[in-house]
C-alpha cells in the first residue's frame, strides 16, 4: 500500500475517534453541570480541556453555553468535532480508492450535515440531540467499514489510527481526572458518585463496569476496569491489544516488515499492561504510570510514521 494512502486512512480514524471523545465528554460535563452543588462551570470547563489535551484557543470567557458553540464548531481548533469531522472527510477523500461507497457517503451526511444551514439552530434548540446525532453518524462510520471494507491493510491502518488514539485519549482523561477521584474517595458523597459515574460514561462504560463490578463504582475499580480489561473495547490494554494486533496483521498481509524498533516499542506497552497489577499502580504513582502510557502511544506513533509513512528508499530496502 502507498504510504500516502496508509497515512490518510490512519488519520480518517483518528479524527474521527478524536471527534467522538470530544462530543462524549462535552455531553458528559453539560449533564454534570445540571448538579447545582457540584464543580463551578469553570473548573468544569477547565477539567474538559485538560481530558482534551488543553487545545489552545479554548480559554474561558464565562459563558459556558458559548464555550462549548466553539468546541462544536470551530474550524481551527484541532479538538472541536467540526474540525475533526472536515479532517476525516478530507483524509477519506484523498483514500476514496481505497474505502467503501458506504463509507464514503457516511461520512460525507456528517460532513455534510456539520455544515448546514440548520445545525446552529439545532445546537440552539436542542445541543443533546446534535451530539447524539454526531455519536450515530460516526459509529454508522465504523459499523460501515467493519462490513463493507476488505479487512486487509487499509482496514488494519484505520484500526490503527482507532486505537491508538483511544488508548492516548483515555490515558490522558484518566491522568486528569484521578488526583480528584481519589482525594475525595474517603469522603463517598452524592456528588463524588455522579463524577465516578461521569467518568465512566466518557468512555461508554458504565454498563460494561457493572456487569464486571456491579454498581458499586469507586476509584481504584475504575482505573482497573479501564486500564487492565483486556476485554472491554475502550480499555487502554484492549487498545493495546488492537494496536499490536493491526502491526502484525499489516506485515501478513504484504506491508513491511515492522522493525524491532517499533515492536519492541509495541511489546513493551503491552507487557506493561499486561504484567503490572492494579495493586502496584496504586501504591505507586499512578499519574505517572498514565503519563507513561501517553508517552510510549506518542513514541509508537512517531515510530509508524518513520517506518510506514515518512521511510526512504535505504530503510525501505533494509527491511
Amino acid at each position: 500500500m502507498l504510504s500516502r494512502v496508509a497515512d490518510s486512512l490512519y488519520w480518517m480514524s483518528r479524527y474521527l475517534e478524536r471527534a467522538e471523545n470530544t462530543v462524549r465528554q462535552l455531553d458528559v460535563t453539560m449533564s454534570l453541570m445540571l448538579d447545582t452543588g457540584g464543580a463551578s462551570a469553570e473548573t468544569r470547563w477547565q477539567k474538559l480541556l485538560a481530558a482534551l489535551g488543553k487545545p489552545a484557543g479554548m480559554e474561558w470567557n464565562g459563558d459556558f453555553e458559548s464555550m462549548a458553540r466553539k468546541l462544536v464548531f470551530d474550524n481551527l481548533s484541532p479538538a472541536s468535532v467540526t474540525f475533526c469531522v472536515n479532517g476525516a472527510r478530507e483524509n477519506a477523500r484523498q483514500a476514496r480508492e481505497e474505502i467503501s461507497t458506504e463509507q464514503w457517503q457516511r461520512l460525507n451526511r456528517l460532513f455534510h450535515h456539520m455544515h448546514s444551514p440548520g445545525v446552529q439552530a439545532q445546537f440552539d434548540s436542542s445541543i443533546n440531540d446534535l451530539l447524539a446525532a454526531v455519536i450515530d453518524g460516526i459509529h454508522l462510520f465504523k459499523g460501515v467499514s467493519d462490513t463493507t471494507m476488505i479487512h486487509g491493510q487499509g482496514w488494519q491502518f484505520i484500526r490503527l489510527g482507532r486505537y491508538l488514539e483511544r488508548a492516548y485519549a483515555t490515558a490522558t482523561m484518566l491522568e486528569v481526572y484521578q488526583p480528584d477521584l481519589f482525594k475525595q474517595e474517603k469522603e463517598s458523597t452524592g456528588y463524588q458518585y455522579l463524577e465516578l459515574v461521569g467518568l465512566l460514561r466518557c468512555c461508554t462504560s458504565f454498563e460494561a463496569y457493572c456487569q464486571v463490578y456491579t454498581a458499586d463504582v469507586v476509584p481504584d475499580r475504575i482505573i482497573e476496569f479501564l486500564l487492565l480489561n483486556r476485554d472491554f473495547p475502550h480499555a487502554i490494554r484492549y487498545c493495546v491489544d488492537g494496536i499490536r494486533g493491526a502491526i502484525d496483521s499489516i506485515q501478513h498481509t504484504g506491508g513491511r516488515r515492522a522493525p524491532d524498533e517499533l515492536t519492541a516499542g509495541i511489546g513493551r506497552l503491552h507487557a506493561m499492561l499486561g504484567y503490572t497489577t492494579i495493586s502496584e499502580i496504586l501504591n505507586g504513582d499512578t499519574a505517572a504510570f498514565l503519563h507513561n502510557i501517553r508517552e510510549q502511544c506518542l513514541r509508537i506513533h512517531e515510530l509508524i510514521y518513520r517506518y510506514y509513512v515518512h521511510y526512504s528508499i535505504q530503510s525501505a530496502l533494509a527491511v
